[in-house]
């Protein structure tokens, strides 16, 4: 690229200002048998943003499959969310580099729980299709380039549902229990890591990992030990670790 050029939003400019048009380098995939997105739809994001190339399949083997492009996007339809998750390591195998997000019709009919999202080794993000085009097409940018997504309906549901499982029912608080023994000695080695304040990067090249692999051991983690995020996890394991060497001691 000359210095005449910028690249900006996945976009190209030239110094004018003018936006040039970039053959496409990523496919976001759209894994959905109910026509959940529609064709005016996927002009939109081809339009916003032209660096991509939709591919919709109606199948997880399909889905399954090397395409043009490396897929930098996974949708999934609610209704196949099930046979992705079953195919879910070989969906990581062939596109390791795809974040997958599932497709809900409703923002305030959500069928996905908070709980789900956690224990999933695949969906990280739910995405409504009944929001305005603008704010759809914005989460699509944040997917594309690395983040997640929850709507708030669902984070809320999910703190509440949090509260109430947090007292028993004569409203006495109940700790929930470690099952720290539950982890695997990766995750046992990985969680030690986050507890002395490694990011996702330094522990993948610590442990010769790649961070997307990083990240779902993490989420294994998480949802092992019954917490909300790495930072309760990380805490988790330094009080046992505090204890376990002040028992040694004793």
């Amino acid at each position: 690229m000359g210095l005449d050029m910028m690249l900006l939003d996945g976009n190209e400019y030239d110094a004018a200002g003018a936006r040039r048009s970039l053959e496409p380098s990523r496919v976001i995939l759209i894994l959905t048998n109910s026509g959940s997105i529609s064709t005016s739809l996927i002009d939109a994001v081809e339009r916003e943003f032209p660096w991509t190339r939709v591919e919709q399949v109606d199948a997880v083997d399909t889905a399954c499959a090397a395409f043009a492009h490396p897929v930098g996007l996974i949708l999934v339809d609610i209704s196949l969310m099930r046979k992705a998750e079953a195919a879910s390591a070989e969906l990581l195998r062939i596109h390791p580099h795809a974040l997958t997000a599932v497709i809900e019709p409703y923002d305030k009919v959500l069928v996905t729980s908070l709980d789900d999202v956690v224990a999933s080794s695949l969906v990280r993000s739910v995405l409504p299709m009944d929001l305005r085009l603008d704010v759809w097409l914005s989460i699509v940018r944040l997917l594309l380039c690395g983040g997640e997504y929850l709507p708030p309906g669902l984070i809320l549901r999910g703190k509440i549902r949090s509260q109430n499982s947090s007292h028993t029912h004569n409203g006495v608080m109940r700790r929930p229990a470690a099952n720290m023994a539950e982890l695997t000695t990766r995750e046992s080695q990985i969680l030690g890591m986050v507890s002395h304040g490694l990011q996702n990067k330094l522990i993948a090249a610590e442990c010769g990992l790649s961070e997307h692999t990083v990240k779902i051991h993490l989420h294994h983690i998480i949802r092992k030990l019954g917490v909300h995020n790495r930072t309760e996890a990380a805490a988790r394991f330094r009080s046992l670790h505090d204890s376990g060497a002040a028992m040694n001691e004793n």
